[in-house]
């Protein structure tokens, strides 16, 4: 099944795809969010979890601190695989299951995926990439996240170099200014680059 109507909106941890997906929505575009879904599965299968990491997941409610979830996947890359494993097939199932309902209106609608390049397992044939400096996705993940330096490289590092990302997508729009900034070149790309179908 090949989508069509579809354009992946990706980008590196920090560089405001997440910001740029709101205002797709503000501009009246279909936006399908992989963490939101991942966030769902990952509720869902909550004893397949435990089951490969332990009851030091948990937090105080019985539900999985995703804090401590990742703390220890972005120190271990086998058990990050694991993670992977028991949800991603899931998270692509539901994505795919949500895409063909856009499909089926033949208008252009955005799938939010952070790892759309490194997985590269999606008949999307149209990409948006958001790029901005490592300085910047550092400073915006100790701001946001509360993260130390070397916490945020850890973050930045187990994903694909946005340089390599921007090689392979079919627009980059630089978010290193002003949210306002970022706005313009947006509404730029909606005018004359999004693609025709």
């Amino acid at each position: 099944m090949s989508l069509k109507y579809a354009i992946a909106l990706s980008g590196g941890i920090g560089s405001g795809k997440s910001t740029v997906a709101s205002l797709l929505k503000l501009y009246g575009y279909q936006v399908i969010c992989a963490d939101s879904i991942a966030h769902k599965i990952l509720d869902e299968n909550t004893d397949a979890v435990i089951a490969v990491f332990g009851e030091r997941i948990l937090d105080t409610n019985v539900k999985i601190n995703r804090k401590k979830l990742g703390e220890i996947v972005f120190n271990d890359t086998t058990l990050r695989k694991k993670l992977e494993d028991i949800l991603h097939p899931k998270i692509k199932q539901e994505i795919l299951r949500l895409a063909k309902q856009e499909e089926e209106k033949g208008i252009p609608y955005f799938v939010d995926i952070p790892l759309f390049f490194e997985k590269n397992n999606y008949p999307i044939a149209h990409s948006l990439l958001i790029a901005t400096t490592q300085e910047l996705q550092i400073s915006r993940l100790q701001k946001r996240n509360g993260f130390s330096k070397e916490e945020a490289l850890q973050r930045i590092n187990a994903q694909m170099p946005l340089e390599q990302k921007r090689a392979k997508a079919s627009y980059v729009i630089d978010n290193c200014e002003s949210l306002e900034s970022l706005q313009q070149k947006l509404e730029y790309y909606l005018q004359q680059h999004l693609p025709k179908f």
